[in-house]
């Protein structure tokens, strides 16, 4: 199916009613050519549930991924202005050029792991509004911002990863994340691409003036996004829902990925169903978000690039579950005696 029309943020949080949900049949049906196969029952552990998890959502017994979609949004941000961030914005820019001509490590990982790999930048020459002072984006720049993530996903993928690149984004999904979740700003915030102990009390400081600015829309689910987000952020909730309608399985990257698509699961958590998470960051915010949302990662490799280079990696073991699930032979096709 199509992805619902979206013409306000508050409609988001009706969406999970409207959307397909996992096909329990496959995933019984997956389950039980796992425990025919020549092993021993849960002998091969997550990969067992990473193969049931996919028939769910492909709606069939023995999926195959034919087609892997990898999505790097990139976005500026106008909290920018209050020195969160230790390089320049036009950073930035330069990293989606690098990205483009395939100098980056999300390029060579969506290689080695056979993923088509498109790069979208979001305005980058008009950053979003600092939060401190003002909504980072009015509804309609959040929704259009929703809208480009969404029209990018391509309905005939079997998977989709989903990666983000734009200076001052840390701060932003630390912004989102505590807005969602609560708790102290403190325990969100992390060094990002490089702050020191100064930067991180700065982000700190800068975090709590927005949340106290914005203290109407926190815990409101999607209304967060365009008072504290960015369009990157915006535009991976998009493609999160545009996967869901289409049945498409999500491996989300790291803490500043997966803090945009918790805005979605703050509106309704049953939004997040059909999205794995590829990694554990190793930015200090990230296992308290998996823990609130939820969610197990597939990986723990300390890694805190973003761009997608987790959810990249984790690729990998989820070709590897669906090798497993396809290609071994069962008791009888080997002729062996089950127990």
């Amino acid at each position: 199916m199509d992805l619902p029309s979206i013409t306000s943020l508050s409609q988001i949080a009706k969406l999970a009613d409207r959307l397909p949900e996992a096909d329990q049949k496959a995933a019984i049906a997956a389950r039980e050519r796992q425990n025919s196969l020549t092993k021993p029952p849960g002998s091969l552990g997550r990969l067992e549930e990473i193969a049931e998890f996919m028939a769910a959502w492909r709606g069939t017994p023995r999926p195959r991924i034919d087609r892997a979609q990898a999505l790097v949004f990139a976005g500026n941000h106008g909290i920018c202005a209050q020195g969160v961030n230790p390089y320049p914005q036009e950073v930035t820019a330069q990293m989606v050029a690098n990205f483009r001509s395939g100098g980056a490590a999300i390029n060579q990982l969506c290689e080695i792991n056979g993923a088509d790999l498109s790069v979208i930048a979001l305005e980058l020459d008009r950053p979003t509004r600092d939060f401190t002072e003002a909504p980072a984006m009015d509804e309609s720049e959040c929704l259009d911002a929703l809208w480009q993530g969404a029209s990018s996903v391509d309905a005939s993928a079997d998977i989709l990863i989903l990666g983000e690149m734009g200076i001052g984004n840390s701060t932003v999904a630390a912004a989102l994340a505590a807005a969602c979740f609560g708790g102290p700003v403190a325990e969100w915030v992390g060094p990002g691409t490089g702050s020191d102990k100064a930067g991180i009390a700065r982000k700190i400081a800068v975090i709590e003036k927005g949340l106290r600015l914005h203290a109407d829309c926190l815990g409101k689910g999607a209304a967060v996004l365009a008072a504290l987000g960015g369009r990157e952020q915006a535009a991976i909730c998009g493609a999160v829902l545009a996967a869901r309608a289409a049945r498409i399985p999500v491996i989300l990257d790291g803490f500043i990925c997966t803090a945009a698509a918790a805005v979605l699961y703050a509106a309704d958590k049953r939004l997040l169903d059909h999205c794995l998470v590829g990694h554990v960051s190793s930015e200090p915010g990230h296992r308290k978000l998996l823990a609130a949302i939820h969610k197990r990662p597939i990986l723990q490799f300390d890694m805190r690039l973003g761009e997608g280079s987790g959810a990249a990696l984790a690729l990998g073991i989820v070709r590897s579950a669906l090798a497993c699930h396809n290609g071994m032979a069962t008791f009888a096709e080997a002729g062996v005696a089950e127990a």
